[in-house]
């Protein structure tokens, strides 16, 4: 968004692709993105702007992050002190009532920790998701039967129905790679994840199978980083990066852990993960190659269930 003096606002619809207006997560982060420019153009730091909301600067911060639903009464607090036109003061009220809109993943609620929430919304608005996994299948690209053997490994105290509403969760999650603004996604998959037979032969040739189709679709990339080149490259730990292009924050990194995840936005911490990734994706094997490996992989379950 180009800067603009306090007589001229920056017009919102000018950064909001139509493909991604409607989406409360992008909403919420454009409208940060709209108010912190307001904000620097008048040259306030975030504790200048804390008290007409009646609040403090890490208040203001997560406000002009999109990191939550905005609340009205802020947003109209700083709708006066900014003096903003009523002109860009109505296309801020649409952008606020988008943001506030109940999501589709709002049903699921009650099986889905707040972390986990906020990575759906910044899914849904997304152009780019690059992620490496080193234990399982990212769940974007995991069959039903899958993702139900590994929720039952993660969580073996819950019902069976408590489990189905989860596996329904993450296959509904998954419709954004059919939808006409499906982003980019690269999975970087470490080779161990081929030959741990998650949910035994049959559920593995199920998934093998659909990990091959999948990587044929448009936009859609499937590489495997084999043991001998990623041994000294690899981290631990799972690292998902969402690049953006919808006016707020441009790239986010997901990092999830045990019971939790951290959401890295900051340039140091950002460049750090980026770097990790990108010697990842240095060494994965290439299309070719990869799909290679997960035919043999996948012939060596066919074997086992003929068995």
């Amino acid at each position: 968004m180009s800067a603009s003096g306090p007589g001229r606002q920056p017009s919102l619809a000018s950064v909001i692709p139509m493909s991604r207006r409607g989406k409360p997560e992008a909403a919420a982060r454009v409208l940060g993105q709209y108010l912190r420019d307001l904000r620097r153009e008048r040259g306030l730091a975030l504790k200048d702007v804390a008290e007409p909301i009646r609040g403090s600067a890490a208040k203001v911060s997560r406000l002009e992050r999109g990191v939550s639903p905005p609340k009205e009464r802020d947003v109209e607090d700083l709708i006066a002190f900014f003096k903003i036109p009523e002109g860009p003061a109505q296309e801020i009220r649409t952008l606020l009532r988008q943001a506030q809109e109940s999501p589709w993943w709002d049903e699921f609620r009650d099986v889905m920790p707040g972390y986990l929430r906020r990575l759906i919304g910044l899914e849904g608005s997304a152009l780019g998701i690059y992620t490496y996994e080193n234990h399982v299948v990212p769940g974007l690209l995991q069959t039903a039967n899958y993702a139900r053997a590994v929720i039952r490994t993660a969580l073996p105290g819950k019902s069976a129905a408590d489990i189905e509403r989860r596996v329904t969760l993450r296959l509904t999650r998954q419709g954004l790679l059919s939808s006409p603004q499906r982003p980019v996604v690269m999975a970087l998959l470490d080779e161990s994840i081929l030959h741990r037979p998650v949910g035994g032969a049959e559920v593995m040739c199920e998934q093998l199978e659909h990990l091959l189709q999948v990587s044929q679709l448009p936009r859609v990339h499937v590489r495997v980083v084999g043991f001998e080149k990623g041994a000294c490259r690899v981290p631990c730990y799972p690292i998902t990066r969402l690049h953006f292009g919808d006016g707020g924050p441009t790239q986010v990194v997901y990092v999830e852990l045990l019971g939790k995840a951290t959401y890295v936005t900051s340039a140091a911490e950002f460049e750090r993960y980026r770097i990790v990734l990108d010697r990842v994706n240095q060494v994965a094997e290439g299309w070719q190659e990869s799909q290679d490996l997960l035919h043999r992989a996948l012939a060596k379950y066919r074997s086992r269930e003929q068995d």
